[in-house]
């Protein structure tokens, strides 16, 4: 993973892999600011009304950092890639990528109540000038499910593959943390700075909720655990996360 600065969008990426960043953080002077749509709607569409709430609030399309998706379910691995290409052609026709590189932070998980019927847009994350930014830290780290290797998209990084047992689980939820902990470091963030913690998974979120995610975040424990009844975007998967830290959430 490497830093990286955007200047146009006002913000840095953590290089991941080509669908996405792994997470993105506000360069001076300037803040993230995270939405939530009331009511999904179809991605592709979507990004036509990211386009338009960004030009409604005076902020260039390169202020978009980061995406979240909702799925009618999980897909195979190769489902996934087929996705990944089509949705990367996507923010290559808007003239998002650098240089071939996505700079944009992604979390696409499928709702296990009520999915969509088609990949949604559920929220969006976007910069803006901030005159007040002295020690502002403003942040999100993209999704992260139960594989060793982040960059390794294959059945051979799962995690306990097939297994949903507590011992399972709890090693799974581990290696996600570890994960979420390694790109906060990398976008020169801690807990502290964490104002959400998002979980994804059907399986019970209680047993790994004290000693695996609450204390380990320490100060941030403060604003809970948000758990989505949700499972990761892909089938094999069980457990996926994702985190922030921002000053200002909207709802449209």
């Amino acid at each position: 993973m490497e830093l990286m600065d955007h200047p146009r969008g006002g913000y840095r990426f953590l290089t991941g892999i080509a669908p996405y960043s792994c997470g993105v953080a506000s360069l001076p002077d300037h803040e993230i600011v995270h939405v939530t749509l009331r009511r999904p709607m179809p991605y592709v569409f979507g990004f036509d009304r990211i386009e338009r709430f960004l030009s409604e609030v005076s902020r260039p399309r390169h202020a978009l950092c980061g995406v979240e998706l909702r799925l009618p379910g999980p897909l195979s691995f190769d489902g996934f890639a087929a996705f990944n290409a089509r949705y990367q052609q996507l923010l290559d026709d808007l003239g998002l990528l650098i240089d071939g590189c996505n700079p944009v932070a992604r979390t696409n998980v499928a709702p296990a109540v009520d999915p969509p019927a088609e990949p949604a847009l559920y929220g969006f994350s976007y910069t803006a000038p901030c005159t007040d930014a002295d020690g502002l830290r403003t942040f999100v780290v993209a999704g992260a499910g139960d594989l060793m290797d982040q960059a390794n998209l294959s059945a051979a990084a799962v995690v306990r593959p097939d297994e949903v047992s507590d011992d399972a689980m709890r090693e799974k939820a581990g290696t996600v943390m570890r994960v979420m902990h390694s790109r906060m470091e990398g976008l020169g963030v801690g807990w502290g700075h964490v104002t959400t913690v998002d979980v994804y998974t059907e399986r019970a979120v209680e047993p790994l909720l004290r000693d695996l995610i609450l204390e380990p975040i320490g100060e941030a424990a403060a604003h809970g655990v948000h758990w989505h009844y949700s499972r990761p975007p892909i089938a094999d998967l069980a457990f996926e996360m994702d985190v922030r830290g921002v000053a200002r959430e909207l709802w449209i």
